[in-house]
C-alpha cells in the first residue's frame, strides 16, 4: 500500500489556502463574513498560513441548529475560518483517497450523486433480473446514526495506513475533536465529514466488493442497497456485514435495514423504484408543496423575486423528472405561473 510524506507543506501553503477559500466562498460572496474576510485577504490567508504552520491553529466552536427536512436532524456549521481549513484538507487527501473508493459509492464525489446512484440502480435492476426475467430481492440498509457513531480512533488509524505525515494528522484531530464528544463522532454540515464518512466507510466497501464478492451494490453515504435474486443469500449476507460493522464500531439500523421484493416497490434516494417505473416519495411531495406554500408568500410579499422562485421550482423539477412524474410537474409548472400572475 502506497503512503504518503511531507504532505503538510503543501496543505499549508498560500496557493492551496487560496484555492481552499475560493472553493469556500462559492455561492457565498455577499455574506458578511466572506466580504469580511476578503477585505483584506491576503493578510488574512497569510495569517492563516502561519497558524497552521505554528501548529497553533485551533477550530471555532460549532455553531448548532435543528433542521426539519422531513426528518429532524442537528446541523453544526463552522465559522468561515475554519471551512477554507476543511478545503485546504480536502484538497489534499482527496487525489490520494478517490483512486480506492470504489465505483459504486455515490455519495459527495465528482461525477457521482443521487442521480448517477439511481441511474446505476437501474441498470443492475436490469443485470440481476436478467431483464426482468427473473423475481429480485433487494436488501435496503441504513447505518444506525452513522455520523454520531463514527468512532475518532479508528478513523484516525485508518487515515494513517497511507498518511504518515504526523502533522496532518494533527490537524484532523484538532477538526474531528471539535465536537460534543471527544472519542466518536462527525459534524453533519463539516465537509471533512462528508469525505471522512467516504474513508470510514471504504473497508465496507471492500469487505462487500472483494470478500462477499456482490456484485450488485451502491452505497450512498451510510444507506446501501445489494441486489440479488435469492432471498436467503441476502439474509446471509446481513447477517455478515452486521458482524463486520462490529469492527468499525457501527451496526445496522433495525428498524431500516431489511430484505423486500422488487416488486413492492424500494425507497431509494428520493424515490420508489419498482421494476418498469420509479415515483416521487410522498414525503418529497409534501416538502415540495409546504416550500410552494413559502415560495408564494415570500414572492407576494416582496422578499423574493421570480428568478428566486424559478431556480427553486426547477431544481426541484429536474430532480422529478427521473421519476414517472409528467402531470404532476404540468401541476407543479401550472401553479407556479398561477402564482405569479397573482
Amino acid at each position: 500500500m502506497k503512503s504518503y510524506k511531507n504532505l503538510y507543506p503543501l496543505l499549508c501553503s498560500y496557493d492551496n489556502l487560496l484555492k481552499a477559500y475560493n472553493k469556500a466562498r462559492k455561492g457565498k460572496n455577499s455574506m458578511p463574513y466572506v466580504v469580511e474576510f476578503r477585505k483584506d485577504l491576503k493578510n488574512s490567508l497569510l495569517n492563516l498560513n502561519i497558524e497552521l504552520e505554528t501548529l497553533s491553529y485551533k477550530p471555532i466552536k460549532l455553531t448548532k441548529f435543528v433542521i426539519r427536512d422531513p426528518k429532524t436532524r442537528v446541523i453544526r456549521k463552522s465559522v468561515f475560518k475554519d471551512r477554507i481549513v476543511h478545503h485546504a484538507i480536502i484538497n489534499i487527501l482527496e487525489p490520494i483517497y478517490e483512486k480506492t473508493f470504489i465505483q459504486d459509492n455515490y455519495a459527495n464525489r465528482k461525477n457521482k450523486g443521487t442521480l448517477a446512484a439511481i441511474k446505476r440502480f437501474d441498470y443492475f435492476k436490469r443485470k440481476a433480473s436478467k431483464n426482468d426475467t427473473n423475481s429480485l430481492f433487494v436488501l435496503k440498509a441504513d447505518i444506525k446514526h452513522f455520523f454520531d457513531s463514527v468512532n475518532h480512533e479508528i478513523l484516525i488509524r485508518i487515515l494513517k495506513r497511507k498518511i504518515k505525515d504526523r502533522k496532518v494528522i494533527w490537524l484532523i484531530n484538532q477538526i474531528i475533536k471539535n465536537f460534543d464528544n471527544n472519542e466518536k463522532g462527525m459534524p453533519l454540515g463539516n465537509m471533512t465529514s462528508q469525505f471522512f464518512a467516504n474513508v470510514y466507510l471504504n473497508d465496507l466497501d471492500y469487505f462487500i466488493k472483494h470478500k462477499l464478492r456482490i456484485k450488485y451494490y451502491i452505497r450512498y453515504v451510510d444507506d446501501f442497497v445489494i441486489l440479488y435474486e435469492n432471498k436467503q443469500t441476502l439474509i446471509n449476507y446481513k447477517d455478515k456485514i452486521e458482524k463486520y460493522l462490529k469492527n468499525l464500531k457501527l451496526e445496522l439500523h433495525p428498524n431500516k435495514s431489511k430484505i423486500f421484493p422488487m416488486y413492492k416497490g424500494i425507497n431509494f434516494l428520493g424515490y420508489k423504484v419498482f421494476y418498469h417505473h420509479k415515483l416521487v416519495l410522498r414525503r418529497n411531495l409534501r416538502q415540495l408543496k409546504k416550500r410552494l406554500i413559502i415560495l408564494e408568500k415570500d414572492y407576494n410579499d416582496g422578499r423574493i423575486d421570480f428568478e428566486k422562485v424559478l431556480n427553486s421550482v426547477e431544481g426541484w423539477l429536474a430532480y422529478a423528472e427521473w421519476a414517472n412524474s409528467y402531470k404532476l410537474r404540468k401541476r407543479i409548472i401550472i401553479s407556479t405561473l398561477v402564482f405569479s400572475k397573482c
